[in-house]
C-alpha cells in the first residue's frame, strides 16, 4: 500500500482515490504475476513529495488510476530486452525466458554472483567444510588425484634435479585430497623479477582469472643450468601427467554441472599453480579468525558442489545446452562414418539423434529470440514464421521422403501420430505440468483469459479444419475389412471383422480425387489464412487484450547500454548451422527408426505421440515451467497453445503443400483414435481455462488425462500397413 497521507479539507478525495488505485494495482499484480528477475513495476499514484518514493516510470503517472487498472508495466534493463519481453506477449512469436543481453552485475542475486565468482575469495567464516558435496568430491576425485600426486612426487625425487617439484607435489597431494578450507597463495617476488610478468594475464570464463600467455624462464627464481634442468624435468615428466588427470577431472565435473566448482579448481590449478616455481607456492589452512592474507590468493575453495549451477550460462547459453552440444558431433560422426553399424546399432543411433535435437532446438530458439529482439517487427515476424516450426517440419519431411522411397506407409502413420502427439501434449501436458509446478510455489495463479480465449478459438477452428477430411471420409467412404467371422453360425447373424478401414480409392479413387483431395487443399488454404487473421487481430487491431506495457526505463542509478550475447549476424549463422545439423540428425533418426518400428512390441502410435512428438518440445517445456515458477502462467499457457495452433495451421498445410511437389503416402485422413483424442483435449482445455485462474489440482487433472491417453495409445494395435 502507498504511504498514508494526512487528510486535508482542500483535497479530501486524494488519499481515498490513491488507496483505491493501490488496491487495483495489487489485484493486477496478482493477476499478472511476480516476474522476479524481469522487474515488475506498476504505475503508482502521485503523492506529496515528502512521502513519495522515486520510481523509474514517474513520467507516466498522469493517468494514474486509469493506466494502473488496465496496464501492467514491465521494466527491462535495456531496449533489446524490452523488445524481447514484448515479443513474448505477441501471438505467433517464440516465448523465450533467458536474457539475450548481458545483465548488469549489480542487478544479479547473491546466489548467481557466487556462481560466477573466482575461487580466490577468502570468506570471513566459511562454516563447516564437511558437506555431502565435499564428501562426493573425495570419493570421485580426491583419493586418486592425491595418490597420483604422490607418485609424481616420487618420480621427481628420484630424478634429484626435480626434487623441488617433488616437494611441491607432496604438498599438493594433501591439498587435493581435501582442498576445502585451504588456500594456495603466490609468494611475492623481488622487484627484479616483476618485469617478466608484464606479459602475463588473460582472463578466462572457465578459470575466472588470469592465465599465463607464455612461459618465461627468467620468471623462475634463481638462474643457472640447475634451475633450467629442474624445470625441464618437471615439464617433461611431471606436468603432462597431471595436466591429463586434471583435464579428466575438469571435463567430468563440468558434465555433472553441480560440481562445476571442482572443474574451476582443476583448471585453475593446471594453468596457474603447476606453472609456478615451487618457491613461489604457499599452501596453508585457513583459521576462523584468520586476518586477510598478504599477497595474491590463487585458490580458495569451500564447497565442491552447488545445486544452483543449473542457472550457469556461458555467453548466454545455458550450461545444459553447452554440455549437450558435443553429443551432436558424436551423433553425426557415428551416423555417417559407421553406416554399416559396426560400432553401434540402429537403436543407439536413433536415441542419440533424438537427444541431439534438444540442444539444437535450444540454439534455434535463442537465435530466433536474439534476431527478433534486435530487429523490427517485420523481420521478427518473418523469422518466427520461417524457423518457428523448423524442428518438427525437418523430421516430418525426412520421414515422409524415406517412407515414399521404401514404399512403406508406416512412416506416414508415424508422422500423423507425432502431429497428434504434439497437439495433445501442448494442450494437456505442457500447461498442466506448468500449473502443477507453479502451484507448488503459488496457491492460486491467474492468467489473461482474453488472450487465452483467442488461442482457444483458433484451436477449435484448426482442429475442426484438420479433421474435416477425416470426418468426410467416414461419412462417404466405403468400409473395407480384412477378414470377418460369423459368430452365431447364422448367415443373417453377427459378424466379427478385423483390420477394417474406410477405402477412399473405390471406383478408381473417384471419391478421393474428386471430393476428399479438393477438400484437403481447401482446408490447407483456409487454415493459414485464419492464422494470418489471428496475427493481425492480436498484433495490430486488438493489442490491448494482453494488458501489458513494456518499458526500457531503469531504476535510479541504473543506466546500462545493451551488450547482446549474440549479434544479429552471429545469431543468423548459428540459426542456419543449427538448422543444417537438425536436418542431418532428423535424417539419421528416420534412417534408424525402421528396425524399431518393425521389431518393437510397442505400438507405433505410442512411439509417435511420445518420443517423436515431445522430445523436440523439451526446451519449450522448460521455458513454460520457468514462467510458471515466476507466477507468469499466461506465457506458460501461450507456449502450449501457440505450438498447437502452429501444428494445425502451419505445419500440416506445409506438409500437404510438400506432397504436391513430392508425392508421398501422407494423406490428411487420421485414425479415429487421433480424432477423438485431439477433440477431447481441446474441449477439456477450454473448460479448465474458462475462469482465468487455476491451481495445482486443475493442472493435475490435465496431466492425468494426458497419461490416460498415452495408456490408450500404448495398448492400441499398430496401424494398418505397419
Amino acid at each position: 500500500d502507498a504511504p498514508k497521507v494526512p487528510d486535508s479539507r482542500g483535497d479530501s478525495d486524494g488519499p481515498r482515490r490513491g488507496s483505491l488505485c493501490d488496491r487495483h494495482c495489487a489485484a493486477i499484480n496478482n493477476v499478472q504475476g511476480d516476474l522476479g528477475d524481469l522487474g515488475c513495476h506498476l504505475h503508482r499514484p502521485r503523492v506529496p513529495p515528502a512521502t513519495s518514493t522515486p520510481s523509474c516510470c514517474q513520467q507516466h503517472s498522469e493517468e494514474v488510476c486509469e493506466s494502473c487498472v488496465v496496464k501492467t508495466t514491465l521494466t527491462a534493463e535495456n531496449a533489446v530486452e524490452a523488445n524481447k519481453l514484448s515479443n513474448n506477449y505477441k501471438f505467433g512469436f517464440k516465448k523465450w525466458k533467458s536474457h539475450v543481453t548481458a545483465r548488469p552485475w549489480e542487478d544479479r542475486s547473491e546466489i548467481v554472483k557466487e556462481l560466477y565468482s573466482d575461487l580466490n575469495v577468502i570468506r570471513g567464516s566459511g562454516g563447516s567444510t564437511l558437506t555431502c558435496g565435499n564428501v562426493l568430491y573425495l570419493l570421485l576425485f580426491g583419493w586418486w588425484l592425491s595418490l597420483l600426486y604422490i607418485l609424481v612426487a616420487a618420480v621427481m625425487f628420484i630424478t634429484i634435479m626435480g626434487a623441488p617439484y617433488g616437494r611441491l607435489c607432496w604438498d599438493l597431494a594433501w591439498y587435493f585430497l581435501w582442498p576445502f578450507g585451504k588456500v594456495i597463495q603466490k609468494v611475492e617476488v623481488p622487484k627484479s623479477h616483476q618485469a617478466c610478468e608484464a606479459g602475463v594475464g588473460e582472463s578466462s570464463a572457465l578459470l575466472g582469472g588470469p592465465t599465463p600467455l607464455r612461459w618465461c624462464p627468467r620468471c623462475w627464481v634463481g638462474t643457472g643450468s640447475w634451475h633450467h634442468a629442474s624445470t625441464a624435468v618437471w615439464l617433461c615428466l611431471g606436468y603432462p601427467v597431471l595436466v591429463l588427470a586434471h583435464g579428466l577431472v575438469c571435463v567430468t565435473a563440468w558434465l555433472l554441472i553441480v560440481l562445476i566448482p571442482v572443474a574451476k579448481l582443476s583448471a585453475r590449478a593446471t594453468a596457474r599453480v603447476l606453472l609456478l616455481p615451487p618457491e613461489r607456492v604457499l599452501i596453508r589452512r585457513l583459521r576462523m579468525t584468520e586476518v586477510p592474507l598478504e599477497g595474491e590468493v590463487i585458490l580458495c575453495c569451500y564447497r565442491a558442489a552447488n545445486p544452483y549451477y543449473y542457472k550457469y550460462a556461458v555467453d548466454g547459453i545455458n550450461v545444459f545446452a553447452v554440455n549437450l552440444l558435443p553429443l551432436v558431433l558424436v551423433t553425426l560422426v557415428l551416423g555417417y562414418v559407421d553406416s554399416p553399424n559396426h560400432l553401434t546399432g540402429s537403436a543407439v543411433k536413433f536415441t542419440l539423434a533424438l537427444l541431439s535435437i534438444m540442444p539444437l532446438s535450444y540454439y534455434i530458439g535463442m537465435a530466433i529470440a536474439s534476431i527478433s529482439a534486435q530487429s523490427n517487427f517485420a523481420v521478427g515476424a518473418v523469422v518466427n514464421a520461417t524457423f518457428g516450426s523448423i524442428t518438427e517440419l525437418t523430421f516430418y519431411i525426412t520421414a515422409l521422403i524415406k517412407g515414399s522411397r521404401e514404399g512403406n506407409r508406416c512412416y506416414a502413420e508415424v508422422v500423423k501420430s507425432a502431429l497428434t502427439g504434439t497437439l495433445v501434449g501442448c494442450v494437456l501436458f505442457v500447461p498442466g505440468l506448468c500449473m502443477v509446478i507453479g502451484g507448488i510455489r503459488h496457491q492460486e495463479q491467474w492468467f489473461n483469459s482474453r488472450s487465452a480465449g483467442v488461442s482457444s478459438a483458433l484451436l477449435f477452428l484448426s482442429v475442426g479444419g484438420v479433421f474435416a477430411p477425416t470426418l468426410f471420409s467416414k461419412v462417404y467412404g466405403k468400409l473395407v475389412c480384412g477378414e470377418c467371422h460369423n459368430v452365431t453360425q447364422n448367415p443373417l447373424g453377427h459378424y466379427l471383422c478385423h483390420n477394417c478401414h474406410f477405402d477412399l480409392m473405390d471406383h478408381n479413387g473417384t471419391l478421393y480425387y474428386s471430393h476428399v483431395q479438393p477438400l484437403v487443399y481447401t482446408v490447407s488454404i483456409l487454415l493459414p489464412a485464419a492464422y494470418l487473421i489471428g496475427l493481425f487481430f492480436t498484433l495490430k487491431t486488438h493489442t490491448h487484450i494482453y494488458d501489458i506495457h513494456i518499458s526500457d526505463c531503469h531504476m535510479p542509478g541504473h543506466h546500462h547500454s545493451a551488450v547482446v550475447h549474440w549479434s544479429r549476424w552471429r545469431a543468423l549463422v548459428i540459426l542456419l548451422l543449427s538448422t543444417l545439423c537438425m536436418s542431418a540428425c532428423a535424417d539419421l533418426a528416420t534412417e534408424h527408426i525402421s528396425p524399431i518400428l518393425t521389431n518393437s512390441t510397442i505400438s507405433q502410435y505410442f512411439i509417435g505421440v511420445t518420443v517423436l512428438a515431445m522430445v523436440p518440445e523439451l526446451p519449450e517445456i522448460v521455458n513454460g515451467i520457468q514462467f510458471a515458477l515466476q507466477n507468469n502462467l499466461s506465457l506458460s499457457i501461450e507456449i502450449g497453445n501457440c505450438i498447437a495452433v502452429q501444428v494445425c495451421m502451419l505445419q500440416i498445410p506445409i506438409l500437404v503443400l510438400f506432397t504436391i511437389f513430392y508425392p508421398t503416402n501422407f494423406t490428411l485422413v487420421f485414425s479415429d483414435l487421433h480424432v477423438y483424442a485431439s477433440m477431447f483435449s481441446v474441449v477439456l482445455m477450454n473448460y479448465i481455462f474458462m475462469d482465468g485462474k487455476c491451481d495445482y489440482f486443475q493442472g493435475t487433472v490435465l496431466v492425468m488425462v494426458y497419461f490416460i491417453l498415452l495408456a490408450v495409445y500404448f495398448f492400441a494395435p499398430s496401424p494398418s500397413g505397419c
